[in-house]
């Protein structure tokens, strides 16, 4: 039986591998579909960090009071150098956009100056962001860690006229570093699967010594001071006695969003749950808080680190084939150029998501 096949019409409008979809060539199709993956694995990481930010919402660290540095400057600085930072990227954006108009253009000169622009802005972020995890590491005034993980800051409760929060105090400045010997403990010694790097600059003991000789040094906790007027307001009971017991244990009790600061009796008896002395942050502790908050800062920064480095790579190898005039020996010109564009204005967009996300919000 022969079969009937009916003609349409429509046979020469169906895409049959001849014609380019949406107008693109294949290697751009490729870099949109790489590009689309990438976003998604950059949401899934936002996305955790924004679920373990909710969860820990009582104890996250304050971005103000963590990216407060500035080349040159030993004053709080919030967020000024992460800004100029942000700044610096898009700023390299622009230049991409250009070497891309310079290249439709055929205009090689343009395009090796503006490429150029492009690779120095994107070095700029790159040692920039390296300034910022060193601080980071570093840490600036050291704090203690319980037993349960909370870290236990200190601040000077006499305030200036003018102070609209007490001001953090460096543990260096009243601990005292005993002179007795203190063993480095060993995976051999007790548990087999944790050993000491090094030896804490300061003794738990060492700060409190120091501690209960300054008796205007208090206890900073992790703990966010609710709203205590609106607990009061609530008519429940059990949000007036937590409002009681905030303001009989806390200071600063009155100061909505701002890190829960203990009496000084209260200070002490946390003190005795303090068993390390802590100083920056790594994947272990963090002397800013929430010891996830590291952990998300250090991968997710880096992972879109690792990106700005690879485009930077790719940036400089693209340059130096327009210097040699490869592009314009090639039938589609300089389109390399615009797909390497494509990759650098995504990366430029996920720092805008990090920098939202870890910065501002």
């Amino acid at each position: 039986m022969e079969a009937t096949v009916s003609n349409t019409g429509t046979e020469g409008k169906v895409w049959g591998g001849g014609n380019k979809p949406l107008n693109a060539s294949y290697g751009k199709m490729m870099m949109w579909f790489f590009i689309l993956s990438d976003a998604l694995t950059f949401s899934g990481f936002l996305a955790a960090y924004g679920f373990s930010r909710f969860k820990f919402i009582d104890s996250w660290p304050i971005a103000d009071e963590v990216y407060n540095h500035f080349p040159g400057s030993h004053g709080d600085n919030p967020m000024y150098f992460v800004a100029l930072m942000t700044f610096i990227l898009i700023a390299s954006s622009v230049t991409m956009v250009l070497a891309v108009d310079a290249g439709h253009h055929m205009n090689k000169k343009k395009v090796t100056f503006y490429m150029f622009l492009t690779i120095i802005g994107g070095g700029i972020f790159l040692g920039s962001q390296a300034w910022e995890w060193t601080n980071f590491i570093k840490g600036s005034y050291g704090a203690l860690e319980t037993k349960g993980g909370q870290i236990l800051q200190f601040v000077d409760t006499r305030m200036a006229e003018g102070d609209e929060k007490m001001h953090r105090v460096s543990v260096e400045d009243f601990a005292h570093a005993s002179h007795k010997e203190r063993v480095q403990h060993e995976s051999k010694d007790g548990l087999w699967f944790v050993s000491e790097p090094a030896l804490p600059k300061y003794s738990v003991q060492d700060v409190v010594t120091g501690f209960n000789a300054k008796s205007h040094l208090a206890v900073r906790t992790q703990e966010l001071m609710p709203n205590i007027e609106r607990l009061k307001a609530s008519g429940d009971p059990a949000d007036a006695a937590k409002a009681a017991s905030y303001e009989s244990k806390y200071v600063n009790a009155d100061q909505t969003g701002q890190k829960g600061v203990l009496t000084r009796a209260e200070s002490e008896k946390a003190l005795k749950d303090a068993v390390v002395y802590v100083k920056g942050a790594n994947l272990i502790h963090n002397e800013y808080g929430n010891r996830l908050f590291a952990d998300f800062f250090f991968f997710i920064t880096g992972f879109h680190g690792f990106h700005v480095f690879s485009g930077v790579v790719i940036n400089i190898i693209i340059f130096f084939n327009v210097i040699l005039g490869t592009y314009d020996r090639r039938k589609n010109n300089y389109e390399m150029v615009e797909k390497v564009g494509l990759y650098w204005h995504f990366v430029d967009l996920v720092w805008v998501f990090v920098f939202t996300f870890f910065y501002l919000v």
